[in-house]
């Protein structure tokens, strides 16, 4: 068992009965995280967290803590644009028509993570979001030392991030940033990750006809990629940076972003407890030609 911060999404551990044990590709990662304890604060409580029940910004928060410029629990930065939120099962049951009432346009929910794990909330909320008209989509968190990007990319397209063009499905995800089991680039160099990267994308694109969106930060990106420039032509970028600036602060490479996470302390009616926000950059028309690939 790892110990990680409290996740950024509401003030009690959450579980479920998929969240006991993982593959033998996923124990490869059971290593101690040592020395990654986030700074003291308000949101620093600790829980013991399984492997397997990763989410975006986790790996974020044991190694960098959060920044101090991050809005406060329940204040939201650019409220303005299109808004939208992403989940796990951290956040348990969702009231997705009031999450739509709550002007949240579009959802990425954890669907897998390495290529032993299923989010056990995953098939209850994509199909309630999309019920409830929010533009949904689903994400993988990546463990690149556990087993190849092919592999887990199909792992992935088999297990929810599938793709279809009916108005309201977004492409899958692919979240890769700071181990939150241990060392920071998984223990890969540079050049293995931009592979591991490629053969992601590649394998994705082979299943479901669409180029995979990167989630990550600037600082894991530049650091274990070596400030890669060879995805920014091919991926959409979705990045990670919790500040109240009025931009974020973009990887390598990436002239724009698509979505940016602006705060994992949000607030949105029919989520309990914290939630992420982010905002797309650009009009409705444009993230519904996101995801019908038009």
């Amino acid at each position: 068992m790892f110990s990680l911060p409290r996740p950024p999404h509401g003030t009690r551990r959450r579980t479920g009965t998929a969240l006991g044990v993982l593959g033998a590709a996923l124990a490869l990662t059971a290593t101690t995280v040592g020395g990654a304890t986030a700074a003291p604060g308000p949101d620093r409580d600790r829980v013991t967290v399984e492997p397997g029940e990763a989410h975006m910004g986790a790996g974020t928060r044991v190694h960098e803590g959060t920044p101090a410029g991050e809005p406060s629990p329940g204040v939201l930065a650019p409220t303005d644009g299109v808004q939208g939120i992403d989940v796990s099962h951290w956040q348990g049951a969702i009231n997705w028509t009031s999450v739509r009432g709550s002007g949240i346009q579009f959802a990425w929910m954890k669907a897998t993570e390495g290529t032993g794990y299923k989010d056990p909330r995953f098939n209850t909320n994509y199909p309630a979001a999309h019920a409830a008209g929010v533009i949904r989509g689903a994400y993988h968190f990546a463990l690149p030392n556990a087993s190849g990007g092919a592999t887990q990319a199909n792992y992935f397209a088999t297990n929810g991030g599938g793709w279809s063009r009916d108005n309201l499905t977004l492409p899958g995800v692919l979240d890769i940033e700071h181990n939150p089991y241990g060392a920071m680039c998984y223990g890969l160099s540079t050049t293995q990750m931009r592979t591991w990267i490629n053969d992601f994308h590649t394998a994705y694109k082979a299943r479901t006809s669409r180029d995979v969106v990167i989630y990550t930060t600037a600082s894991w990106w530049n650091t274990c990629t070596g400030n890669w420039t060879g995805m920014s032509a091919k991926s959409p970028l979705w990045v990670a940076h919790w500040t109240s600036a009025s931009a974020p602060a973009l990887p390598s490479g990436f002239p724009t972003w698509t979505v940016w996470q602006y705060t994992s302390t949000g607030s949105v009616g029919g989520v309990a407890g914290d939630v992420d926000r982010n905002k797309f950059n650009g009009s409705r028309d444009r993230l519904l030609a996101l995801a019908n690939n038009t």
